[in-house]
């Protein structure tokens, strides 16, 4: 008797051979995004020690060598991590400034963005504060002091302006004061963000502690 039952979709009868599913192979930069991607999930990882380009490769089911075709070295992969993060951070920074006048309004900004940033990245918020950088190369560390500088003198550029118009005596001294000071925040509070286990959020009370540092 004939089987009137349709067949599912994509079925084949028992005497064709059956194609084993082939693998997809990325691209080479999408593959480079998805190493960046799993380095900085396990990153994100509550006390995670030092991430060894072994568990890497385990977490994306490749081969250590694999990933040596993309990168030269571990610290190119983390120095990936930091052009996200400059590239990120710094075009939020210009479209700040162009929006905003100088002031402490814009300082305020700037710092609420920047903590905000590392809220939702909680892998990059360790490369930021140097503590996923201790084992690894000494330049990276030295780029993240860099941003961080580049950071400060952002700062000091809108309160120097605002300070000038508010006709103080000292306006390079007094926004060279509170840029240091506000940076110094900035990175306190990343570092607590990290140290907690990311459980102490870095926007706890943000809005009263900016404006207590900018009070005249």
């Amino acid at each position: 008797m004939q089987n009137d039952e349709p067949s599912a979709p994509g079925a084949t009868s028992s005497s064709e051979p059956v194609a084993a599913p082939t693998r997809k192979r990325p691209k080479p930069g999408e593959r480079r995004v998805q190493i960046l991607q799993a380095l900085a999930a396990m990153l994100e990882q509550p006390g995670a020690e030092r991430v060894t380009t072994a568990a890497l490769a385990a977490r994306l089911d490749v081969s250590e060598a694999a990933l040596y075709r993309h990168f030269a070295s571990k610290a190119q992969m983390f120095e990936g991590l930091i052009d996200f993060i400059e590239q990120s951070v710094f075009t939020l920074v210009n479209q700040i400034v162009e929006r905003e006048a100088p002031g402490h309004e814009q300082a305020a900004r700037i710092v609420a963005m920047l903590v905000q940033f590392a809220e939702k990245n909680p892998g990059m918020t360790r490369v930021m504060v140097g503590d996923a950088l201790v084992f690894e190369n000494e330049r990276l560390q030295s780029r993240m002091n860099q941003f961080f500088d580049k950071i400060e003198a952002t700062l000091r550029q809108a309160l120097r302006d605002a300070a000038a118009a508010d006709g103080s005596a000292t306006p390079t001294l007094d926004a060279q004061v509170r840029a240091s000071a506000l940076t110094a925040f900035v990175v306190g509070r990343l570092q607590r963000f990290a140290r907690s286990g990311f459980r102490r959020a870095p926007s706890e009370h943000l809005d009263a502690s900016v404006a207590l540092m900018l009070r005249d």
